[in-house]
């Protein structure tokens, strides 16, 4: 699905998961961009917001994590990406952020970004 997608570059390059990843950042985006969005189907678009935001950051720590676990980077955001899908939104994530519970936590936070942002545009 996404792959016929051309993937949009990140608009934050020092913080946000592009930031965290450091020198693995060029390598890792158009992977964690693909990843998310397969896993979640939502558009890259969408994706790129969460991966630009602290949430996208957070997920990056877990790919870092995975890494220095001695994954290479595709098993690590494979991992990342499989860890965050098997966790679900509880109720007090659903009560602080508007996300419905039972949600897929990558999911729910990948949609939550994009309201955000259209908000904030708004």
């Amino acid at each position: 699905m996404t792959t016929t997608h051309s993937i949009p570059a990140p608009t934050v390059t020092d913080w946000g998961f592009f930031g965290t990843m450091d020198d693995q950042a060029e390598a890792a985006w158009p992977l964690a961009m693909t990843a998310i969005s397969d896993a979640t189907c939502q558009p890259l678009e969408s994706v790129r917001i969460f991966l630009d935001s602290r949430h996208g950051r957070h997920f990056a720590d877990s790919v870092l994590n995975e890494m220095h676990n001695g994954a290479n980077l595709d098993a690590a955001i494979a991992a990342a990406t499989q860890q965050w899908m098997g966790w679900t939104i509880g109720r007090q994530t659903s009560k602080d952020y508007g996300i419905p519970r039972g949600l897929p936590y990558l999911t729910g936070f990948v949609i939550h970004c994009e309201i955000t942002d259209e908000a904030l545009a708004a």
